[in-house]
């Protein structure tokens, strides 16, 4: 008996152990909507949410975000950010053409034929335009049990590493930058953190090569980050951040609320 719980234990060890390793890959799409189709389009995401459940039940995906933009780029006309999550780069690319996207609206609404699911799919997709769409790669985050909520609030990072500072940013948001996240989490005052890689576009035209998210459970927890400061903080560990916050420019900060969530 105490054998098999000694392997149950180490099999559990096994799977958790398995699944913190696995590297996450998300394709982050930018949603511009005219403002005469604002309305509309809310009726769209929830119909998104239906069709990305289905993926997701058929192993296409590993989850779909919808965020509302609350801010961003002031050139910007984004209302809306959707995020897909993948379990590796060849599904991330493959995505999810729109024979595909049309069949899971078909099981989503089994009670429309399929000119009514066509016409829905393709007025729904009328409505949107993509002026950016971003690859990117997991490469380090913070340990936490954050649950993903309608209502969860987060900053998005727009990141370009400065020429010949590629590494050593990536070094300073591992090493410098994730502790004080994760010091945050363990003191209650941020849910999660995680700084993803630019897989496309690339090269040296591109508008950011990183991005971090910054996920909060709500705009009070927001509020009380912003205002902490750490009188803990040894001139070294200042000196440190101030050489990662050298090696890269903040483009863009796009804060938004979670409203639909697939996982």
């Amino acid at each position: 008996m105490k054998k098999l719980i000694f392997f149950l234990v180490c099999g559990m060890l096994w799977v958790s152990s398995l699944k913190a390793q696995q590297t996450q890959y998300m394709v982050f799409e930018f949603v511009k909507v005219e403002n005469d189709q604002l309305f509309d389009y809310i009726e769209f995401k929830d119909l998104m949410e239906k069709v990305y459940r289905q993926a997701l039940n058929d192993d296409r995906i590993e989850g779909w975000d919808f965020w509302s933009l609350q801010s961003g780029a002031e050139d910007s006309n984004f209302q809306y950010i959707m995020v897909t999550y993948y379990d590796n780069p060849v599904k991330m690319m493959n995505g999810l053409d729109e024979q595909s996207m049309i069949e899971y609206t078909k099981i989503a609404y089994p009670h429309l034929n399929s000119v009514q699911i066509s016409k829905l799919f393709q007025e729904s997709l009328a409505m949107r335009d993509l002026p950016m769409r971003l690859y990117m790669k997991e490469i380090s985050e913070t340990r936490d049990n954050f649950q993903m909520k309608p209502g969860v609030l987060a900053s998005f990072d727009l990141m370009k590493a400065k020429e010949g500072n590629f590494e050593a940013y990536e070094e300073a948001e591992s090493q410098v930058f994730k502790p004080i996240h994760q010091k945050y989490i363990d003191q209650g005052l941020m849910g999660h953190w995680s700084l993803l890689r630019t897989a496309l576009p690339l090269g040296s035209e591109a508008n950011s090569t990183h991005l971090t998210m910054n996920i909060y459970k709500d705009y009070m927890q927001f509020f009380n980050a912003q205002s902490y400061e750490d009188m803990n903080q040894t001139a070294a560990q200042r000196e440190a951040v101030n050489e990662g916050l050298n090696s890269r420019d903040q483009k863009w900060v796009y804060l938004a609320t979670l409203e639909n969530v697939v996982r």
